[in-house]
């Protein structure tokens, strides 16, 4: 069996027999002070040796008296309040222990000690170790030299030196008692919070992965709604006077309506199981796939120019090259849908060794200087979703309104440590 299962098992056991403790603390207290009252009557009759000096006790060799009797049943009696006031029946016992010595003095015998080594054994279970060793050896030093003092016989009688002894192995065992508890307590509070740890770490990753699908939802949606919108409205413009450009803007409708369906669909395969074979197999959009992109809106009447870097380029990292393509999505999306009908917008890639700059920015022809530039604090969730694509791979993002008119976004990503995927463009 493994180690843990063990620690396991001892955590449940204890736990357990601690319930059971606390649920019957007092009449198993009682029990105990019953037992040990016993047990000093038997001791206080007991010889020391059987008949013709056999190695066990012979019951009846002495009279027990009525002082032993009520010393017993006094220190007994405080071991009920044993765990309630664990000094003072530590103490009261040790004084009834060194009251049986002194008036007994021509008897040796201390079987009222056993109550102090019982409330000592407490004392120890429950506090730290210097203060269990210091209080272990005044008590044993204090029961021990009563007994020497004022027994008569000698001082190193085996009767002193057993007090000396279960004293000792009463703080002793109290100790290794109270250690194992703390060991026990510190494998539960680490197993709970481990439970803890890996029920808020599910949780956060659920959020995390709940915000992403809603962020890319949100870049499909909204970008192909758009240009549906507009075709649809130039379709019904143009109905009755152009039936041939109405005829195309359903044609773009219709393809727009395609591609968010397609979208939709790989999107949505990211949630189903690993192994249904029905989920997209198709790469995530990229700069690779930008003239297409940009296409869709030229031919949604938003004149774009692409300025992208020179002759073939390095693979960008998977996680870049498509929030580039978002960025450049959710950016030409505003400026249709905010920037009015005769704006025009420059889409600028620029690549350097250690980031990737994407820059996005639109004249206002259409709808004023500066009217057509969305709030740096305000807009809907595309900003916003913008921001958190691009923080989360340790970029910036500066959007504003340009000093001649018009809207700006401007994203700056690092390329350093990102892994790569397929080639790109730029």
């Amino acid at each position: 069996m493994r180690h843990g299962d063990v620690a396991a098992q001892d955590v449940t056991r204890v736990a357990r027999l601690r319930q059971w403790h606390t649920t019957h603390r007092l009449a198993f207290d009682a029990a105990v002070a019953v037992v040990v009252f016993v047990a000093i009557l038997c001791g206080a009759v007991a010889g020391p040796h059987g008949p013709h000096g056999a190695h066990f006790p012979r019951f009846g060799a002495r009279e027990l008296t009525a002082t032993t009797v009520v010393l017993a049943a006094l220190a007994c009696g405080a071991l009920v309040l044993r765990r309630r006031l664990p000094r003072t029946v530590l103490a009261a016992t040790g004084a009834l222990t060194v009251v049986e010595l002194v008036v007994q003095s021509d008897d040796p015998r201390a079987p009222v000690a056993g109550a102090a080594v019982i409330a000592l054994f407490t004392v120890a279970s429950r506090t730290d170790r210097p203060t269990t060793w210091r209080i272990g050896a005044l008590t044993s030093v204090v029961l021990t030299a009563a007994a020497m003092f004022f027994g008569h016989r000698a001082w190193y009688a085996q009767e002193n030196l057993a007090i000396l002894a279960w004293t000792g192995m009463a703080a002793a065992a109290g100790d290794a008692v109270r250690s194992r508890r703390a060991y026990v307590d510190a494998i539960r509070e680490r197993a709970e919070r481990a439970e803890r740890t890996r029920e808020e770490e599910a949780r956060r990753r659920v959020a995390e992965e709940r915000l992403r699908i809603a962020r890319e939802l949100h870049d499909v949606v909204a970008h192909h709604i758009a240009l549906v919108n507009v075709q649809a409205g130039v379709a019904s413009h143009v109905m009755d006077n152009r039936p041939d450009q109405a005829k195309q803007a359903l044609a773009h409708v219709r393809e727009a309506s395609r591609s968010a369906l397609e979208e939709l669909r790989a999107t949505v395969g990211l949630l189903r199981q690993s192994d249904d074979p029905t989920a997209p197999t198709e790469p995530a959009p990229g700069l690779g796939v930008l003239d297409q992109l940009v296409d869709g809106f030229v031919r949604a009447g938003l004149p774009v120019a692409l300025d992208l870097p020179p002759g073939p380029q390095p693979a960008l990292p998977a996680s870049v090259d498509l929030t580039a393509y978002r960025v450049v999505q959710e950016a030409l999306t505003n400026v249709r849908k905010h920037a009015g009908d005769g704006a025009r917008a420059t889409v600028r890639i620029l690549r350097t060794e250690g980031a990737l700059t994407v820059t996005v920015q639109d004249d206002g022809r259409g709808a004023g200087p500066g009217e057509g530039a969305v709030p740096e604090s305000g807009g809907g969730h595309g900003l916003i979703g913008m921001r958190e694509r691009v923080q989360a791979l340790r970029g910036t993002v500066v959007t504003g309104p340009r000093a001649t008119g018009g809207f700006q976004v401007r994203v700056t990503l690092p390329l350093g440590g990102a892994r790569t995927g397929g080639t790109t463009r730029a």
